[in-house]
């Protein structure tokens, strides 16, 4: 895993997680140690009971199963390498399919909304001046909640062509742009909050980094407080993914409609998808084609004349077949 495929932390630790509570439920279902497992105890139908454990008893959404099959699936293709004797029960357990299910929509916050949510932590403590400017930055660039707790102070540029560089999902770079009024707020809490280059962003009070879970915490109670000046906040469960779509549709919507907060003289302009006509060979085609002959230089029209002479000459020698030469 670290070696050969290095793959992430977070995927590390998802297998981690899935190993720990597959060995678990099959020594409790066979009555064993966990040292005393054997592959007869991890066959396919020890496996499919795991997976029915996860989504009756533990309450795991079908997309959190087939993230845990995913790792299943994973540990035996390695152990089919490695124990090629097992081959049988192996392949039973790799043709378990993954679980249907419906993709239901994100959904984003309004204006009011978000600049409820950002006028909810409390700014007189350290901790809500944290949380604002975490929000802020999250609502204004998209960013996922492992780059959002993995941002350094290094990481900030607030001089001329102000943005944030981060590591995302599949080891990609991205350098994402920051707006005005992102830089002011960045720029007063990194005077506060001090530290190394190479120290997080927005840390704990102990000074490590935030865990995706405490960020989630603390947004879940931002969102209870802001509901009280939002009562439609009520309807929604704000999670750090929600912010990211508010951002994709922000970018989206007239400026006029975006949230105080987020408006400033270098808010980020939409790309706005260009419109591709398809050409027409009218009249109008034609007097652009003899404008351009008229400007061209000598030497260019000379060689349309002797392309356009030889076309010519090859339509007369072309015999009347009706097929192409």
């Amino acid at each position: 895993m670290i070696r050969e495929r290095r793959v992430s932390p977070h995927t590390m630790r998802a297998y981690r997680d899935t190993i720990r509570l597959l060995v678990t439920f099959a020594a409790r279902r066979a009555g064993k140690a966990v040292s005393k497992l054997t592959f007869d105890d991890l066959d396919s139908k020890a496996i499919g009971a795991f997976l029915d454990h996860l989504e009756q008893d533990r309450g795991c959404a079908p997309r959190t199963r087939n993230a845990r099959l995913a790792a299943i699936r994973s540990f035996y293709r390695y152990a089919a390498l490695e124990h090629p004797e097992h081959a049988a029960t192996i392949q039973r357990v790799l043709a378990i399919p993954l679980k249907r299910h419906d993709r239901t929509l994100v959904t984003w916050l309004t204006a009011a909304e978000l600049d409820a949510l950002l006028a909810a932590p409390d700014r007189r403590t350290w901790t809500g001046r944290r949380d604002h400017a975490m929000i802020l930055l999250a609502a204004q660039t998209g960013l996922r909640a492992s780059e959002l707790t993995g941002v350094k102070i290094a990481d900030i540029q607030l001089g001329a062509g102000a943005n944030v560089a981060t590591l995302g999902k599949g080891r990609r770079e991205r350098v994402t742009p920051l707006t005005d009024t992102t830089v002011k707020t960045i720029a007063a809490w990194l005077k506060e909050r001090g530290g190394h280059p190479s120290d997080p962003l927005f840390p704990t009070r102990t000074g490590g980094a935030l865990t995706r879970d405490a960020l989630a915490r603390r947004l879940t109670k931002c969102a209870v407080d802001a509901a009280r000046a939002c009562p439609s906040l009520h309807n929604k469960t704000v999670t750090p993914h929600m912010l990211r779509h508010t951002a994709a549709m922000r970018c989206c919507t007239p400026e006029s409609t975006r949230p105080l907060s987020l408006c400033g003289s270098g808010t980020l302009r939409s790309r706005r998808r260009r419109s591709v006509s398809t050409p027409t060979w009218g009249s109008r085609n034609r007097r652009s084609r003899e404008q351009r002959r008229s400007t061209a230089s000598p030497a260019a029209t000379d060689h349309r004349t002797r392309c356009s002479r030889s076309w010519n000459r090859c339509d007369q020698a072309r015999p009347e077949s009706g097929h192409d030469g």
